[in-house]
């Protein structure tokens, strides 16, 4: 089964555990944000969407279920996943009666966390519909683009820059649309580079009879050729 494409938002206080479940994590082709405090964890999880949610009882501010009351009360469905140090079985089960969805007792193996994260994500995400203009085709559960069934190689940035634009087909979006689209925090792309991609991307799908309009002073949006 191809591998999911996981963005997790890590909330823990202790920053040498924080930095190691994100290496594991990242291990596993995983984009990892890290988070230390609840009122942190709140405004990310306010702003900003996730795959799943792995979150520390004990934080300073407000603590982990006061986090996720808050994230329920918005109408999040992101799958949450509790760490807890407590051996209180009331903990636990606090936690899932406020809408977590699962928990692990620290110390725990790094394999069961990525194994559980990953159930996670699939129970709440089913098969994405494939996206298709044309004779251009995304399959955006095996990443793969297609022209008349030729796969077309593309970069992950090239992909998802791609994904994005026929996900918002006919349409003008901006550089800084685009770049809020692909890219997890900690990392930055300059407009520059959203130009190259755009024109990698347009050689690439000429074949589809689909061109990338640039729209000046506004940005670029997708369409076909001869419209």
């Amino acid at each position: 089964m191809p591998e999911l494409n996981m963005h997790v938002l890590l909330v823990e206080d202790d920053l040498v555990l924080a930095d190691g479940i994100a290496r594991i994590l990242r291990g596993h082709s995983m984009v990892v944000d890290v988070v230390n405090t609840g009122d942190d964890a709140d405004r990310a999880l306010s702003s900003r969407e996730m795959s799943v949610v792995v979150l520390d009882i004990g934080l300073p501010g407000i603590d982990g279920f006061e986090v996720v009351r808050r994230l329920r009360s918005r109408g999040s469905t992101v799958p949450v996943l509790l760490l807890t140090a407590r051996d209180d079985i009331q903990d636990r089960v606090r936690g899932l009666e406020i809408g977590a969805d699962d928990y692990l007792v620290k110390p725990f193996a790094a394999p069961e966390l990525v194994a559980r994260l990953k159930a996670l994500v699939r129970r709440s995400n089913p098969r994405p519909v494939d996206l298709q203009i044309g004779r251009l085709q995304l399959d955006p559960f095996a990443r793969r683009a297609t022209v008349d069934g030729q796969v077309i190689e593309l970069s992950a940035r090239e992909w998802a820059v791609l994904e994005y634009l026929m996900q918002n087909a006919a349409r003008v979006v901006s550089k800084h649309q685009i770049i809020d689209a692909i890219l997890p925090w900690g990392e930055e792309v300059t407009l520059n580079a959203v130009e190259v991609y755009v024109s990698r991307i347009r050689s690439k799908i000429a074949s589809a009879g689909l061109s990338i309009k640039t729209i000046r002073g506004f940005g670029y949006m997708l369409e076909q050729a001869n419209r």
